[in-house]
């Protein structure tokens, strides 16, 4: 499904007004499914829903490790993710029994991220980035989204872990963004402690504990 539309709105500018075209983001409700088991929907902008779907799961706890998934497959014109995995089965029964709203631009549903354990969390990881290539990285985040350059209307995440490998999150919800990149980043078997993740926006509890 085409992450974009186009569509005529009414323009004002100082006294006048006029029609024009606009292109805008879609956003659909995302049906998730766990060996054969549907276990949720979020709502997302069409893109990389694989990514999301991974994310989210793997932030949730209820799949530990990418070697954990046999297969994974978008169907229903990218409307549902199917996935066939090893999974915490306990983990997943909370998300379904005891999932809250969380804040953020959308709404998802979260019983497996403590965001009261945030503070007590120290970043083990030893890898270190310069403050001029946090910036440059910074200066060139929304050249790099397809999405936001077509509309200015979603948030992004970038994670970064060099000038050839890295990897954008694109979704009208904010939390999305993050689960898309990180999603791409662990299909890739990339090592998320040899990282840094930047976002557009500011940043809520259950954001930084996906981080």
């Amino acid at each position: 499904m085409d992450p974009l539309f186009t569509t005529q709105i009414l323009k004002y500018k100082g006294d006048d007004s006029f029609t024009c075209d606009d292109t805008l983001v879609r956003e659909i409700k995302l049906e998730i499914f766990i060996n054969d088991e549907r276990v949720g929907a979020l709502m997302a902008t069409p893109v990389d829903e694989q990514a999301l779907a991974i994310g989210y799961l793997m932030s949730e706890n209820i799949i530990a490790k990418v070697s954990d998934i046999e297969s994974i497959e978008t169907k229903d014109d990218g409307m549902s993710v199917h996935i066939k995995a090893k999974i915490d089965k306990e983990n997943l029964a909370k998300l379904n029994a005891e999932g809250v709203v969380i804040s953020g631009c959308g709404r998802a549903h979260t019983a497996n991220i403590d965001p009261e354990a945030i503070e007590a969390s120290k970043i083990s990881s030893d890898v270190k980035f310069s403050k001029d290539e946090i910036l440059k990285q910074m200066s060139t985040f929304y050249t790099q989204c397809e999405l936001y350059e077509k509309t200015g209307c979603v948030h992004t995440a970038k994670l970064f872990v060099d000038e050839k490998t890295f990897f954008i999150g694109e979704d009208i919800a904010q939390h999305n963004t993050i689960d898309k990149a990180l999603g791409k980043a662990r299909l890739a078997g990339v090592d998320l402690s040899q990282c840094f993740l930047m976002v557009s926006g500011r940043l809520s509890s259950e954001m930084v504990a996906k981080a």
